[in-house]
């Protein structure tokens, strides 16, 4: 009766587990979670900056001081014009003959020896003038320590032929004549009326940019000036 009892008992329990399903075989179903998708978008790149050769430079027409003591000036470049080219005369150059048949007589002498740049470049005239500002004479910077950048490159000036030249249509004379025969150096007497003043011819690129063009000069060997041409 025991061993019945027992078969009876596993029976039932059998039948129970049947039908609650723990005796299924197939595995559990799992939800799977969606991840969701971020668009990255491109980076562009980060623009490099333009160094500024001379952040300092002054605008046309402003004074930078130099010397010390009883023995100081100023300075500035204070206009400039671009010409593909330009035409000169002088005494010294030329005869009597030639400049009477160049322009009417009394009148301003028109040139007629033609100065041209190299194939792709362009003169640029910068107007300096240098002024006595204290009680004795003063070294004035000369022509040579005037220079041209643009676009990080260096151009020194280019003189003309002599004392006596006259470029057509520009007024004045070129700044080295007015200091020193020789162009290399000189001395300022006080008083606005000695001030040197005059052009300086630079030949440049024709696609040269005046906000990317600087001329530079050593005043005396503590200042060294900038001017910004745009």
């Amino acid at each position: 009766m025991k061993v019945m009892y027992t078969i009876a008992v596993f029976g039932v329990l059998f039948f129970v587990l049947l039908f609650t399903g723990c005796t299924s075989t197939s595995p559990p179903v799992q939800t799977q979670t969606s991840v969701p998708t971020i668009a990255v978008a491109a980076l562009s790149p980060v623009p490099t900056a333009t160094a500024v050769p001379f952040p300092n430079a002054l605008s046309l027409n402003q004074y930078a001081s130099f010397g010390s003591g009883n023995a100081q000036g100023k300075a500035t470049v204070y206009r400039f014009e671009v010409k593909p080219n330009y035409n000169w005369t002088s005494p010294s150059w030329n005869s009597a003959h030639e400049q009477a048949a160049a322009s009417p007589p009394l009148e301003l002498q028109r040139g007629y020896n033609m100065e041209k740049p190299q194939e792709g470049n362009t003169f640029l005239f910068i107007y300096v003038t240098v002024q006595n500002t204290g009680s004795s004479a003063v070294y004035a910077p000369s022509a040579k320590q005037f220079v041209v950048i643009s676009d990080g490159k260096a151009y020194n000036y280019s003189s003309v032929h002599g004392p006596d030249v006259i470029v057509d249509t520009m007024s004045g004379t070129q700044y080295d004549y007015q200091i020193d025969s020789t162009g290399a150096v000189g001395y300022l007497q006080p008083g606005e009326s000695n001030k040197a003043d005059g052009y300086l011819i630079f030949e440049v690129p024709a696609s040269f940019s005046p906000d990317t063009t600087y001329v530079v000069c050593n005043l005396d060997y503590q200042n060294r000036i900038a001017w910004k041409l745009g």
